[in-house]
Protein backbone atom coordinates (compact mmCIF):
# COMPACT_ATOMS: atom_id res chain seq x y z
CA UNK A 1 0.00 0.00 0.00
CA UNK A 2 1.58 3.63 -0.68
CA UNK A 3 2.38 5.78 2.19
CA UNK A 4 -0.15 8.16 2.67
CA UNK A 5 1.87 10.40 4.07
CA UNK A 6 4.27 13.25 1.91
CA UNK A 7 7.37 12.20 1.00
CA UNK A 8 10.50 12.19 3.13
CA UNK A 9 12.45 14.06 0.77
CA UNK A 10 9.47 17.16 0.67
CA UNK A 11 9.48 16.58 4.69
CA UNK A 12 13.41 17.24 5.25
CA UNK A 13 13.27 20.04 3.09
CA UNK A 14 9.72 21.63 3.78
CA UNK A 15 9.05 24.46 6.44
CA UNK A 16 6.65 26.59 7.38
CA UNK A 17 7.34 29.58 9.11
CA UNK A 18 4.82 31.13 11.49
CA UNK A 19 3.19 34.54 10.73
CA UNK A 20 5.27 35.51 13.48
CA UNK A 21 8.27 35.37 11.49
CA UNK A 22 6.95 36.23 8.49
CA UNK A 23 6.18 39.77 9.55
CA UNK A 24 9.69 40.18 11.25
CA UNK A 25 11.38 38.36 8.02
CA UNK A 26 9.12 40.41 5.59
CA UNK A 27 8.26 36.93 3.93
CA UNK A 28 5.11 35.14 2.72
CA UNK A 29 3.27 33.27 5.33
CA UNK A 30 4.26 30.11 3.27
CA UNK A 31 7.05 27.48 2.58
CA UNK A 32 8.73 27.35 -0.37
CA UNK A 33 9.72 23.52 -0.82
CA UNK A 34 13.36 22.96 -2.53
CA UNK A 35 13.60 20.00 -4.04
CA UNK A 36 16.37 17.37 -3.40
CA UNK A 37 19.40 18.09 -4.73
CA UNK A 38 18.50 21.51 -5.77
CA UNK A 39 20.52 24.67 -4.22
CA UNK A 40 17.79 27.41 -3.32
CA UNK A 41 16.32 28.85 0.32
CA UNK A 42 13.77 27.82 2.22
CA UNK A 43 12.12 29.12 5.14
CA UNK A 44 12.83 27.51 8.97
CA UNK A 45 10.35 27.91 11.07
CA UNK A 46 12.59 28.41 14.68
CA UNK A 47 9.61 29.86 16.31
CA UNK A 48 7.10 27.20 16.20
CA UNK A 49 9.64 24.41 16.12
CA UNK A 50 10.46 22.76 12.50
CA UNK A 51 13.32 20.73 13.12
CA UNK A 52 15.30 21.49 10.22
CA UNK A 53 17.32 18.26 8.34
CA UNK A 54 20.39 20.48 7.59
CA UNK A 55 21.40 24.36 7.60
CA UNK A 56 19.09 26.35 5.79
CA UNK A 57 19.09 29.85 5.27
CA UNK A 58 16.79 33.07 4.04
CA UNK A 59 18.35 36.14 1.84
CA UNK A 60 19.61 38.35 3.78
CA UNK A 61 19.34 36.41 7.32
CA UNK A 62 22.07 34.02 8.78
CA UNK A 63 21.70 30.48 8.72
CA UNK A 64 19.94 28.84 11.75
CA UNK A 65 21.66 25.73 12.67
CA UNK A 66 20.66 21.88 12.95
CA UNK A 67 21.17 22.29 16.29
CA UNK A 68 19.54 25.45 17.50
CA UNK A 69 16.40 24.26 15.45
CA UNK A 70 16.03 20.74 17.32
CA UNK A 71 16.41 22.30 20.47
CA UNK A 72 13.64 24.72 19.60
CA UNK A 73 11.51 22.30 18.48
CA UNK A 74 12.57 20.02 21.75
CA UNK A 75 11.06 23.17 23.66
CA UNK A 76 7.62 23.01 21.77
CA UNK A 77 7.64 19.63 21.87
CA UNK A 78 7.40 19.63 25.45
CA UNK A 79 5.20 22.60 25.33
CA UNK A 80 2.27 20.91 23.86
CA UNK A 81 3.36 17.87 25.63
CA UNK A 82 2.45 19.66 28.91
CA UNK A 83 -0.98 21.73 27.69
CA UNK A 84 -2.29 17.89 26.51
CA UNK A 85 -0.83 16.43 29.84
CA UNK A 86 -2.71 19.06 31.92
CA UNK A 87 -6.34 18.01 31.27
CA UNK A 88 -5.53 13.73 32.54
CA UNK A 89 -3.55 15.86 35.46
CA UNK A 90 -6.91 17.87 36.36
CA UNK A 91 -8.52 14.90 36.57
CA UNK A 92 -6.00 11.75 38.11
CA UNK A 93 -4.62 14.06 40.83
CA UNK A 94 -7.95 14.54 42.10
CA UNK A 95 -8.85 10.53 42.41
CA UNK A 96 -6.91 9.98 45.64
CA UNK A 97 -8.76 12.90 47.22
CA UNK A 98 -12.61 12.15 46.58
CA UNK A 99 -13.23 10.67 50.21
CA UNK A 100 -11.87 13.35 52.05
CA UNK A 101 -13.70 15.83 49.64
CA UNK A 102 -17.23 14.12 50.62
CA UNK A 103 -16.08 14.88 54.44
CA UNK A 104 -14.96 18.17 54.08
CA UNK A 105 -18.01 19.32 52.21
CA UNK A 106 -20.88 16.77 54.01
CA UNK A 107 -21.83 15.86 50.69
CA UNK A 108 -22.90 12.87 49.72
CA UNK A 109 -20.51 10.93 47.60
CA UNK A 110 -22.79 10.93 44.50
CA UNK A 111 -22.81 14.51 44.52
CA UNK A 112 -18.64 14.49 44.70
CA UNK A 113 -18.23 12.09 41.84
CA UNK A 114 -20.28 14.71 39.63
CA UNK A 115 -17.03 16.84 40.14
CA UNK A 116 -15.38 14.77 38.03
CA UNK A 117 -18.23 13.94 35.47
CA UNK A 118 -18.40 18.25 35.03
CA UNK A 119 -14.33 18.49 34.62
CA UNK A 120 -14.71 15.50 31.80
CA UNK A 121 -17.82 17.36 30.23
CA UNK A 122 -16.63 20.37 30.12
CA UNK A 123 -12.78 19.28 28.09
CA UNK A 124 -15.60 17.61 25.64
CA UNK A 125 -17.32 20.32 25.17
CA UNK A 126 -14.73 23.43 25.36
CA UNK A 127 -12.94 21.39 22.34
CA UNK A 128 -16.30 22.51 19.89
CA UNK A 129 -16.15 26.06 21.13
CA UNK A 130 -12.46 26.76 21.25
CA UNK A 131 -11.55 24.94 17.74
CA UNK A 132 -13.41 27.13 15.65
CA UNK A 133 -12.19 29.94 17.58
CA UNK A 134 -8.60 29.20 16.98
CA UNK A 135 -9.31 28.88 13.14
CA UNK A 136 -10.77 32.45 13.32
CA UNK A 137 -8.29 34.09 15.69
CA UNK A 138 -5.61 31.71 15.59
CA UNK A 139 -3.81 29.43 17.75
CA UNK A 140 -1.89 31.58 19.97
CA UNK A 141 -5.14 33.82 21.62
CA UNK A 142 -7.95 31.54 22.04
CA UNK A 143 -5.07 29.32 23.98
CA UNK A 144 -3.64 32.01 26.48
CA UNK A 145 -7.20 32.96 27.07
CA UNK A 146 -8.40 29.28 28.01
CA UNK A 147 -5.06 29.17 30.27
CA UNK A 148 -6.29 31.99 32.19
CA UNK A 149 -9.35 31.31 32.43
CA UNK A 150 -8.04 27.58 33.50
CA UNK A 151 -5.94 29.26 36.38
CA UNK A 152 -8.50 31.27 37.67
CA UNK A 153 -11.21 28.69 37.80
CA UNK A 154 -8.49 25.64 39.39
CA UNK A 155 -7.54 28.59 42.05
CA UNK A 156 -11.82 28.91 42.84
CA UNK A 157 -11.89 25.20 42.81
CA UNK A 158 -9.50 25.35 45.94
CA UNK A 159 -11.51 27.23 48.48
CA UNK A 160 -14.98 25.84 46.55
CA UNK A 161 -16.97 25.70 50.47
CA UNK A 162 -19.26 23.65 48.82
CA UNK A 163 -19.72 20.93 46.34
CA UNK A 164 -22.11 22.56 44.22
CA UNK A 165 -19.57 25.30 43.79
CA UNK A 166 -16.78 22.73 43.36
CA UNK A 167 -18.66 21.06 40.91
CA UNK A 168 -19.44 24.43 38.89
CA UNK A 169 -16.09 25.57 38.80
CA UNK A 170 -14.99 21.85 37.58
CA UNK A 171 -16.93 22.18 34.57
CA UNK A 172 -15.40 25.65 33.73
CA UNK A 173 -12.08 24.15 34.33
CA UNK A 174 -12.63 21.32 32.22
CA UNK A 175 -13.97 23.89 29.51
CA UNK A 176 -11.29 26.28 29.60
CA UNK A 177 -8.72 23.45 30.13
CA UNK A 178 -10.50 21.93 26.60
CA UNK A 179 -8.25 24.60 25.18
CA UNK A 180 -5.17 22.62 25.55
CA UNK A 181 -6.03 19.56 24.16
CA UNK A 182 -7.74 21.32 20.67
CA UNK A 183 -5.12 23.70 19.94
CA UNK A 184 -2.78 21.64 20.87
CA UNK A 185 -3.21 18.83 17.71
CA UNK A 186 -4.49 22.38 15.72
CA UNK A 187 -0.63 23.60 16.30
CA UNK A 188 0.34 19.93 15.50
CA UNK A 189 -1.10 20.06 12.19
CA UNK A 190 0.18 23.67 11.53
CA UNK A 191 3.24 22.65 11.50
CA UNK A 192 3.77 19.11 10.31
CA UNK A 193 2.37 16.90 7.30
CA UNK A 194 2.58 13.63 6.36
CA UNK A 195 5.40 11.03 8.39
CA UNK A 196 6.29 13.82 10.43
CA UNK A 197 2.71 14.49 11.75
CA UNK A 198 2.64 11.25 13.00
CA UNK A 199 6.16 11.17 14.27
CA UNK A 200 5.41 14.09 16.36
CA UNK A 201 2.21 12.56 17.54
CA UNK A 202 3.72 9.54 18.75
CA UNK A 203 6.14 11.94 20.64
CA UNK A 204 3.17 13.86 22.64
CA UNK A 205 2.12 10.34 23.65
CA UNK A 206 5.18 9.97 25.45
CA UNK A 207 4.72 12.84 27.38
CA UNK A 208 0.82 12.73 27.58
CA UNK A 209 0.98 9.06 28.51
CA UNK A 210 2.44 9.54 31.32
CA UNK A 211 0.45 11.97 32.95
CA UNK A 212 -2.25 9.50 34.20
CA UNK A 213 0.04 7.28 35.79
CA UNK A 214 1.75 9.69 37.30
CA UNK A 215 -0.96 12.23 38.76
CA UNK A 216 -2.60 9.87 41.33
CA UNK A 217 1.14 9.49 42.62
CA UNK A 218 1.38 13.24 42.79
CA UNK A 219 -1.78 13.52 44.38
CA UNK A 220 -1.03 11.14 47.15
CA UNK A 221 2.53 12.81 47.88
CA UNK A 222 0.52 16.16 47.96
CA UNK A 223 -1.87 14.74 50.26
CA UNK A 224 0.88 13.88 52.98
CA UNK A 225 1.54 17.51 53.13
CA UNK A 226 -1.95 19.06 52.99
CA UNK A 227 -5.36 18.41 52.79
CA UNK A 228 -7.84 17.95 49.05
CA UNK A 229 -7.24 21.82 48.45
CA UNK A 230 -3.62 22.02 48.40
CA UNK A 231 -4.35 19.56 44.83
CA UNK A 232 -5.73 22.73 43.43
CA UNK A 233 -3.21 24.90 44.20
CA UNK A 234 -0.54 22.59 43.04
CA UNK A 235 -3.17 22.73 39.46
CA UNK A 236 -2.87 26.38 39.66
CA UNK A 237 0.51 26.71 39.66
CA UNK A 238 0.85 24.09 37.05
CA UNK A 239 -1.52 26.18 35.19
CA UNK A 240 0.21 29.42 35.54
CA UNK A 241 3.94 27.95 34.49
CA UNK A 242 2.46 26.70 31.36
CA UNK A 243 0.40 29.55 30.49
CA UNK A 244 3.50 31.72 31.04
CA UNK A 245 5.50 29.08 28.79
CA UNK A 246 3.43 29.45 26.67
CA UNK A 247 3.02 33.61 26.23
CA UNK A 248 6.65 33.17 25.71
CA UNK A 249 7.71 30.47 23.60
CA UNK A 250 4.86 29.21 21.68
CA UNK A 251 4.80 31.70 18.41
CA UNK A 252 1.63 31.61 16.58
CA UNK A 253 1.10 29.03 13.95
CA UNK A 254 -1.46 29.98 11.75
CA UNK A 255 -0.94 33.11 9.44
CA UNK A 256 -3.76 35.55 9.04
CA UNK A 257 -4.50 35.01 5.47
CA UNK A 258 -5.19 31.37 6.21
CA UNK A 259 -7.74 32.18 9.26
CA UNK A 260 -11.88 31.58 8.80
CA UNK A 261 -13.48 35.25 8.86
CA UNK A 262 -17.20 33.89 9.89
CA UNK A 263 -18.87 33.63 12.53
CA UNK A 264 -20.92 31.12 14.40
CA UNK A 265 -22.45 29.74 10.98
CA UNK A 266 -19.33 29.36 9.14
CA UNK A 267 -17.54 27.49 12.20
CA UNK A 268 -21.22 25.08 11.75
CA UNK A 269 -21.05 24.74 8.03
CA UNK A 270 -17.22 23.78 8.25
CA UNK A 271 -17.96 21.17 10.87
CA UNK A 272 -20.34 19.91 9.26
CA UNK A 273 -18.16 19.67 5.93
CA UNK A 274 -16.04 17.60 7.57
CA UNK A 275 -18.31 15.36 8.60
CA UNK A 276 -19.44 14.67 5.36
CA UNK A 277 -16.02 13.71 4.46
CA UNK A 278 -16.45 10.15 4.55
CA UNK A 279 -13.06 9.46 5.20
CA UNK A 280 -12.20 12.06 7.82
CA UNK A 281 -15.58 10.84 9.78
CA UNK A 282 -13.90 7.39 9.23
CA UNK A 283 -11.04 8.03 10.83
CA UNK A 284 -12.63 10.24 13.46
CA UNK A 285 -14.86 7.32 14.59
CA UNK A 286 -12.21 4.38 14.06
CA UNK A 287 -10.15 6.54 16.08
CA UNK A 288 -12.91 7.37 18.97
CA UNK A 289 -13.57 4.01 19.26
CA UNK A 290 -10.19 2.87 19.78
CA UNK A 291 -10.12 4.84 22.33
CA UNK A 292 -13.21 3.69 23.90
CA UNK A 293 -11.91 0.12 24.38
CA UNK A 294 -8.80 2.36 26.19
CA UNK A 295 -11.57 4.05 28.75
CA UNK A 296 -13.54 0.72 29.02
CA UNK A 297 -10.08 -0.55 30.75
CA UNK A 298 -9.56 2.55 32.58
CA UNK A 299 -12.73 2.13 34.31
CA UNK A 300 -12.59 -1.13 34.79
CA UNK A 301 -9.21 -2.82 35.31
CA UNK A 302 -9.26 -1.36 39.28
CA UNK A 303 -12.64 -3.36 40.20
CA UNK A 304 -11.66 -6.61 37.73
CA UNK A 305 -7.83 -6.57 38.90
CA UNK A 306 -8.57 -6.16 42.60
CA UNK A 307 -11.71 -6.92 43.09
CA UNK A 308 -12.34 -10.05 40.49
CA UNK A 309 -8.80 -11.41 40.58
CA UNK A 310 -7.74 -10.56 44.14
CA UNK A 311 -3.96 -8.17 43.40
CA UNK A 312 -3.16 -5.71 45.92
CA UNK A 313 -3.58 -2.09 45.35
CA UNK A 314 0.21 -2.10 44.80
CA UNK A 315 -0.08 -5.17 42.25
CA UNK A 316 -2.68 -3.12 40.66
CA UNK A 317 -0.75 0.09 40.19
CA UNK A 318 2.33 -2.25 38.79
CA UNK A 319 0.34 -3.69 36.38
CA UNK A 320 -1.16 -0.34 35.12
CA UNK A 321 2.34 1.26 34.91
CA UNK A 322 3.16 -1.75 32.79
CA UNK A 323 0.78 -1.34 30.44
CA UNK A 324 1.38 2.41 29.92
CA UNK A 325 4.83 1.64 29.40
CA UNK A 326 3.84 -0.90 26.71
CA UNK A 327 1.36 2.22 25.30
CA UNK A 328 4.22 4.57 25.08
CA UNK A 329 6.78 2.16 23.74
CA UNK A 330 4.68 0.74 20.77
CA UNK A 331 3.95 4.70 20.26
CA UNK A 332 7.85 5.80 20.16
CA UNK A 333 7.86 2.49 17.84
CA UNK A 334 5.72 4.06 15.39
CA UNK A 335 7.02 7.33 15.38
CA UNK A 336 10.64 6.12 15.39
CA UNK A 337 10.91 2.88 13.09
CA UNK A 338 7.58 2.36 11.16
CA UNK A 339 6.91 6.04 9.88
CA UNK A 340 8.63 6.62 6.61
CA UNK A 341 8.96 3.14 6.67
CA UNK A 342 5.32 1.45 6.40
CA UNK A 343 2.30 3.22 5.03
CA UNK A 344 0.26 4.66 8.11
CA UNK A 345 -3.02 3.31 7.25
CA UNK A 346 -0.82 -0.15 7.17
CA UNK A 347 0.10 0.68 10.65
CA UNK A 348 -2.85 1.81 11.83
CA UNK A 349 -4.64 -1.05 10.30
CA UNK A 350 -2.24 -3.69 12.20
CA UNK A 351 -2.98 -2.18 15.11
CA UNK A 352 -6.89 -2.06 14.91
CA UNK A 353 -6.38 -6.00 14.30
CA UNK A 354 -3.94 -6.49 17.21
CA UNK A 355 -6.63 -4.73 19.42
CA UNK A 356 -9.61 -6.69 18.04
CA UNK A 357 -7.65 -9.85 18.90
CA UNK A 358 -7.15 -8.98 22.35
CA UNK A 359 -9.91 -7.79 22.83
CA UNK A 360 -11.67 -11.25 21.52
CA UNK A 361 -9.09 -13.00 23.68
CA UNK A 362 -9.82 -11.68 26.88
CA UNK A 363 -13.78 -11.70 26.09
CA UNK A 364 -13.70 -16.05 25.93
CA UNK A 365 -11.16 -15.90 29.02
CA UNK A 366 -13.40 -13.54 31.55
CA UNK A 367 -16.73 -16.15 29.95
CA UNK A 368 -14.61 -19.18 30.92
CA UNK A 369 -14.56 -21.01 27.58
CA UNK A 370 -11.10 -21.71 28.80
CA UNK A 371 -11.83 -22.36 32.24
CA UNK A 372 -10.76 -20.51 35.08
CA UNK A 373 -8.02 -18.39 34.07
CA UNK A 374 -5.98 -16.47 36.74
CA UNK A 375 -5.11 -12.95 36.68
CA UNK A 376 -1.84 -13.39 34.17
CA UNK A 377 -3.21 -14.29 30.70
CA UNK A 378 -6.09 -11.36 31.49
CA UNK A 379 -3.27 -9.12 32.91
CA UNK A 380 -1.67 -10.44 29.18
CA UNK A 381 -4.26 -9.59 27.12
CA UNK A 382 -5.03 -6.22 28.51
CA UNK A 383 -1.33 -5.61 27.79
CA UNK A 384 -1.61 -6.60 24.21
CA UNK A 385 -4.88 -4.14 23.75
CA UNK A 386 -3.02 -1.40 25.57
CA UNK A 387 0.23 -1.73 23.75
CA UNK A 388 -1.87 -1.71 20.16
CA UNK A 389 -2.97 1.71 20.84
CA UNK A 390 -0.15 2.93 20.65
CA UNK A 391 -0.54 2.41 16.83
CA UNK A 392 -3.84 3.21 16.29
CA UNK A 393 -4.17 6.12 18.07
CA UNK A 394 -1.66 8.55 16.15
CA UNK A 395 -1.99 7.24 13.24
CA UNK A 396 -5.58 7.96 13.32
CA UNK A 397 -5.08 11.01 13.85
CA UNK A 398 -2.47 11.69 11.53
CA UNK A 399 -4.70 10.70 8.84
CA UNK A 400 -7.63 12.83 9.95
CA UNK A 401 -5.73 16.17 10.21
CA UNK A 402 -3.84 15.60 6.99
CA UNK A 403 -7.28 16.54 5.26
CA UNK A 404 -7.97 19.44 7.08
CA UNK A 405 -5.41 22.32 6.23
CA UNK A 406 -8.28 25.09 6.03
CA UNK A 407 -9.70 24.14 9.53
CA UNK A 408 -7.33 22.32 11.51
CA UNK A 409 -8.87 23.94 14.86
CA UNK A 410 -12.55 22.60 14.34
CA UNK A 411 -10.92 18.78 13.16
CA UNK A 412 -8.99 18.88 16.50
CA UNK A 413 -12.59 19.93 18.54
CA UNK A 414 -14.60 17.37 16.83
CA UNK A 415 -11.74 14.56 16.97
CA UNK A 416 -11.59 15.37 20.65
CA UNK A 417 -15.00 15.68 21.73
CA UNK A 418 -16.04 12.39 19.78
CA UNK A 419 -13.12 10.40 22.01
CA UNK A 420 -14.42 12.22 25.00
CA UNK A 421 -18.28 11.49 24.56
CA UNK A 422 -17.84 7.99 22.88
CA UNK A 423 -15.59 7.13 25.80
CA UNK A 424 -17.79 8.39 28.23
CA UNK A 425 -20.30 6.67 27.30
CA UNK A 426 -18.37 2.93 27.19
CA UNK A 427 -17.45 3.65 30.22
CA UNK A 428 -20.37 2.97 32.77
CA UNK A 429 -21.43 -0.02 30.42
CA UNK A 430 -18.71 -1.76 32.06
CA UNK A 431 -20.11 -2.90 35.42
CA UNK A 432 -23.23 -3.48 33.98
CA UNK A 433 -23.91 -6.87 35.31
CA UNK A 434 -22.46 -6.53 38.44
CA UNK A 435 -19.07 -6.34 40.21
CA UNK A 436 -18.32 -10.22 40.36
CA UNK A 437 -17.57 -10.70 36.75
CA UNK A 438 -15.16 -9.37 33.79
CA UNK A 439 -17.39 -10.03 30.61
CA UNK A 440 -19.02 -6.54 30.43
CA UNK A 441 -15.65 -5.14 30.51
CA UNK A 442 -14.52 -7.41 27.94
CA UNK A 443 -17.78 -7.59 25.93
CA UNK A 444 -17.33 -3.37 25.47
CA UNK A 445 -14.13 -3.72 24.43
CA UNK A 446 -14.64 -6.13 21.83
CA UNK A 447 -17.69 -4.40 20.28
CA UNK A 448 -15.47 -1.06 20.07
CA UNK A 449 -12.81 -2.71 18.72
CA UNK A 450 -14.43 -4.56 16.23
CA UNK A 451 -16.66 -1.47 14.91
CA UNK A 452 -13.63 1.17 14.54
CA UNK A 453 -11.93 -1.94 12.47
CA UNK A 454 -15.44 -1.92 10.23
CA UNK A 455 -15.33 2.14 10.47
CA UNK A 456 -11.75 1.97 8.89
CA UNK A 457 -12.28 -0.40 6.36
CA UNK A 458 -15.47 0.78 4.99
CA UNK A 459 -15.63 4.54 5.24
CA UNK A 460 -11.84 4.96 5.14
CA UNK A 461 -10.97 1.89 2.08
CA UNK A 462 -7.57 2.80 2.42
CA UNK A 463 -7.07 -0.02 -0.56
CA UNK A 464 -8.77 2.19 -3.18
CA UNK A 465 -7.59 5.47 -3.34
CA UNK A 466 -4.80 6.89 -1.94
CA UNK A 467 -5.26 10.19 -2.98
CA UNK A 468 -8.28 10.80 -0.98
CA UNK A 469 -6.07 10.70 2.27
CA UNK A 470 -3.25 12.44 1.23
CA UNK A 471 -5.35 15.37 0.16
CA UNK A 472 -6.69 18.04 2.50
CA UNK A 473 -10.13 19.15 1.84
CA UNK A 474 -11.08 22.41 0.01
CA UNK A 475 -12.51 25.15 1.74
Amino acid sequence: MPDSGASRAQQEHEHIPTSNECATRGAPATATPTAVGTAGPTATNTAAGIPAASITTTPGLPATSTTTARRVGLLVTLVLGGLTALPPLSMDMYLPALPEVTDALHAPAATVQLTLTACLTGMALGQLVVGPMSDRWGRRTPLLLGMVVYVIATAICAVAPTAELLIGFRLLQGLAGAAGIVISRAVVRDLYDGDEMARFFSTLMLISGVAPVIAPVIGGQVLQFTDWRGIFVVLTLIGVLLTLVVWKWLHETLPAEQRHTGGVGDALRTMRGLLADRVFTGYMIAGSLAFAALFAYVSASPFVVQEIYGASPQTFSLLFGINSVGLIAVGQINGKLLVGRVSLDKALGVGLAVICAAAIALLLMTSGVFGEVGLLPVAVGLFVLMSAMGLAMPNTNTQALMRTRHAAGSASALLGTTQFLIGAIASPLVGIAGERTAVPMAVVQVVCALSAAACFLLLCRPWRNTRSVREPLTK
